[in-house]
C-alpha cells in the first residue's frame, strides 16, 4: 500500500495511490496519514479498502510529506563504507547518529532553499524508515515489526555548517526544507527486503549516485535496534539511514555545491522519485505563498 498526503502546503489531505498510479481520496475514511493510521491495527484496516471505491484526485496535484506527527528524525552518519571513504573518514564500528530537526521536513518535489550564504550544500539520497509502533529496547530480530513504512529522504546538508561549526553536524542538517520526503509512505508488506533497493541521484541530468541499500555497514533492523536503546522512537518517527557515494563533498578534482537554479532528482526502487529545485534564501513566511 502506497500512502501520500496531497494538496497545498498546510492545507494536505490523505491519500491512497492505487496500482495504477491514480491517487486516491482518503478524506472520507482518515482524518490525516499520522500515528493512529500507521500503527498496526491502522494499516491493517486501510489494506481492506477497496481503492476503486474511493474518489480520484486530478493529475498534477502537488505532493506533500507523506506522513504527520513525527516527533523526530533520527540519522544515521557514514553507513555506506565508500561514502565514509569519500569522506576522508574511517568506517564506523558502532552506528552513529544525529538528529535532524523536524522544520527541515519538505514536500518530494517543493524547493530546497538555501541558507542565507550557503556556499556548501549537498545533496544524499536515504532510505527513510517510518516508525508504526513504539521502539524501546527493541531487539534486532523484532526491529522490523516496529516499522511502518519506507520513504524516500533527501537529507540536504550545508557543510561548512555541519563541519566548520564545532562538532554539532546537527547545524548543518536541520536547515528549512533540508528533508524532503516522498512521493508517498510504501507500507512494509510491500518492501520484503530493505537491504536490496537500488538508489540514485542526479543533479542537472547528471548521476552522482548510484547504490543499493544492500551496502549499508548497519542495515535497518540492526540501525533501528540500536537506536532504540538511547532514544525511544514513537509512530511517525523517522530514521533516515545513510547515503551512498557520489555526494557533491566527494567529487574530485573539486567538490560540487548547490546553487539557486540547480535541480536534483532521486528515487529509490520500489519507492518513487523526487525533483527539486534549488532556490536562493527567501523569508520563510513568503515561501509559504508558494
Amino acid at each position: 500500500m502506497k500512502l501520500c498526503r496531497f494538496g497545498p502546503q498546510g492545507r494536505e489531505k490523505p491519500g491512497l495511490v492505487d496500482a495504477t498510479g491514480t491517487i486516491r481520496d482518503l478524506t472520507g475514511i482518515l482524518a490525516d496519514v499520522g500515528p493512529e493510521a500507521l500503527s498496526p491495527g491502522g494499516l491493517s484496516q486501510l489494506a481492506g479498502i477497496d481503492p476503486a471505491s474511493l474518489p480520484a484526485v486530478p493529475d498534477g496535484v502537488r505532493l506533500g510529506i507523506p506522513f504527520t506527527g513525527t516527533s523526530k528524525i533520527v540519522a544515521v552518519g557514514l553507513n555506506y563504507e565508500d561514502h565514509a571513504k569519500e569522506a576522508g573518514l574511517p568506517v564506523p564500528t558502532e552506528v552513529i547518529t544525529f538528529m535532524k530537526a523536524v522544520s527541515s521536513l519538505n514536500g518530494p518535489n517543493d524547493d530546497i532553499v538555501l541558507p542565507k550564504g550557503s556556499e556548501h550544500s549537498d545533496w544524499e539520497v536515504e532510505l527513510g524508515v517510518v516508525i508504526g509502533k513504539e521502539a524501546s529496547y527493541v531487539e534486532e530480530a523484532d526491529a522490523l515489526d516496529h516499522v511502518a513504512g519506507y520513504v524516500v529522504a533527501n537529507d540536504v546538508s550545508e557543510r561548512f555548517d555541519q563541519k566548520q561549526r564545532g562538532t554539532q553536524w546537527s547545524k548543518g542538517k536541520g536547515h528549512d526544507t533540508f528533508c524532503p520526503l516522498g512521493p508517498w509512505l510504501v507500507t512494509r508488506d510491500e518492501v520484503p527486503d530493505p537491504q536490496d533497493l537500488d538508489m540514485w541521484l542526479e543533479v542537472n541530468g547528471r548521476r552522482m549516485q548510484t547504490g543499493n541499500t544492500g551496502t549499508m555497514v548497519f542495515g535497518v533492523a540492526e540501525a533501528l535496534s540500536y537506536i532504540s536503546r538511547y532514544v525511544t522512537l514513537m509512530p511517525g518517527d523517522l530514521i533516515i539511514t545513510g547515503t551512498p557515494p557520489g555526494v557533491g563533498e566527494g567529487q574530485k578534482p573539486d567538490p560540487v555545491y548547490l546553487k539557486a537554479g540547480d535541480v536534483i532528482r532521486l528515487g529509490i526502487e520500489g519507492l518513487g522519485q523526487q525533483e527539486q529545485a534549488v532556490t536562493s534564501w527567501r523569508p520563510r513566511a513568503e515561501r509559504a505563498k508558494g
